[in-house]
């Protein structure tokens, strides 16, 4: 049997199993045990356990692992984010991060084994994007397990995860739009190209929008949701942001096209008989069901390019593109955040950088015809 500290500072004993276990009273007056197999082990975290009380940090444990941890924190986040993330975060605990860091008491995890995982990551051949998710999953994680005083500090914010690779958007020309949209025209999804060409809206809220949400009266659409597809099938969740619920300005030509749209909706959906879907949908297929976003691009949008002689894009880039040409045509750039639905006016200005110096241009230009005499 070994020696005892005094009282409140903490005591070392050995067990009858042969291991040795150190104590400290906690401000509360519980105990906290600490083990070790040497004598010098223990006292190390006994040392460690009291110089964190003196500074106020919280005492934890090395019992629970990263992958308990990490599996309670998943029950108690799936109701506080969209299906979506939820999947990918558990997608990402499951087969990258438990697997290699899971056995790791969280109390003892380290920016240094952050570091390592990115990095065997990467050397398996993951692209730098998604090992970022794999440290906003991580990050997200260890940030609850500080507020819950399992841990001291959230390693993630000390680690170097690799650095985001921004996707390079192709943005038309004003001339290349003009030939997308005559391209389109006539197309069962013209009302779709155009409004995702005129408004800037993203993919999701575009193949959620429903009838109800859309005033073409006033001018006007309204958008509630967003469209994704899962392994459970299709989902209609909130908008990304609060700011991403929001009424857009449908232009003259929209409003156009999704008239004639309406019209031959109708036609398809007699057409169609008892297997059409009445979902209220905007944009649905044939059959009134949801719009999957690869069929879309693969069957339709990318052979729509290929007819207008214009190179392949993301059918995102059309929303680069109404920002792009918005901003050049001297919309004010809150504006344009606004009918994007950026949660702030920086996401707007960061995106779209290339355009500044035109519009630096065009502000010169100004300052100078009013200074002139």
């Amino acid at each position: 049997m070994a020696g005892k500290r005094g009282n409140n500072e903490g005591s070392i004993t050995k067990r009858s199993d042969g291991r040795w276990m150190a104590r400290i009273t906690l401000e509360d007056g519980r105990r906290k045990s600490f083990y070790a197999k040497t004598r010098q082990e223990v006292a190390r975290l006994l040392a460690e356990a009291l110089r964190d009380q003196a500074k106020g940090l919280p005492i934890v444990g090395e019992k629970q692992t990263l992958a308990q941890y990490l599996t309670n924190w998943l029950g108690t986040t799936r109701p506080t984010v969209r299906t979506g993330t939820f999947r990918r975060y558990e997608e990402l605990t499951r087969v990258h991060i438990v697997p290699t860091l899971g056995a790791m008491p969280l109390a003892r995890l380290g920016a240094q084994h952050l570091n390592a995982l990115y990095a065997a990551k990467l050397g398996e051949g993951l692209s730098p994007t998604t090992v970022r998710y794999i440290h906003v999953t991580l990050h997200r994680a260890l940030g609850q397990a500080l507020r819950l005083g399992l841990v001291q500090r959230n390693v993630s914010e000390l680690a170097s995860p690799p650095r985001k690779r921004r996707r390079s958007m192709q943005v038309l020309s004003p001339e290349q739009a003009r030939v997308f949209l005559d391209a389109a025209a006539g197309d069962p999804l013209e009302a779709l190209y155009v409004v995702a060409l005129t408004t800037g809206m993203r993919q999701g809220e575009l193949l959620s929008l429903r009838w109800r949400d859309v005033d073409l009266e006033d001018g006007h659409v309204q958008v509630r949701a967003s469209l994704s597809k899962t392994a459970d099938g299709f989902v209609f969740s909130e908008p990304k942001t609060a700011q991403s619920r929001r009424k857009v300005a449908l232009t003259g030509s929209a409003i156009a096209a999704l008239r004639r749209h309406r019209v031959g909706q109708r036609e398809r959906r007699l057409a169609a008989g008892p297997a059409w879907q009445d979902d209220d949908l905007v944009f649905p297929d044939a059959l009134g069901v949801p719009f999957d976003a690869i069929t879309l691009l693969r069957r339709e949008f990318l052979p729509l390019l290929a007819r207008a002689g214009l190179p392949p894009i993301r059918f995102h880039d059309l929303r680069h593109t109404a920002a792009t040409l918005m901003l050049l045509k001297g919309v004010h750039p809150k504006v344009v955040s606004e009918m994007l639905g950026h949660a702030t006016i920086s996401i707007t200005l960061d995106l779209y950088s290339h355009v500044l110096p035109d519009m630096q241009r065009e502000a010169v230009e100004a300052m100078e015809s009013v200074l002139r005499r």
